[in-house]
């Protein structure tokens, strides 16, 4: 399995749910452990679906 870029993985975790980045802080270990599982969704669809790479030699057209 290839390495993840950590940058990539950074930015998943900011964009998933707030309530999963702030339930990881929660004292309730059910919440905690729904919480994670969340930002693990996240980071996962993140990585399954790869970012377009932009061309810039590639004329956006407008729509």
């Amino acid at each position: 399995m290839q390495t993840p870029d950590p940058s990539y993985v950074a930015h998943s975790i900011l964009t998933a749910p707030a309530w999963a980045r702030l339930g990881i802080t929660m004292a309730d270990p059910r919440m905690r452990e729904r919480a994670a599982e969340e930002l693990a969704l996240a980071i996962v669809e993140r990585l399954d679906q790869p970012p377009a790479i932009y061309d810039a030699s590639q004329i956006p057209l407008p729509l």
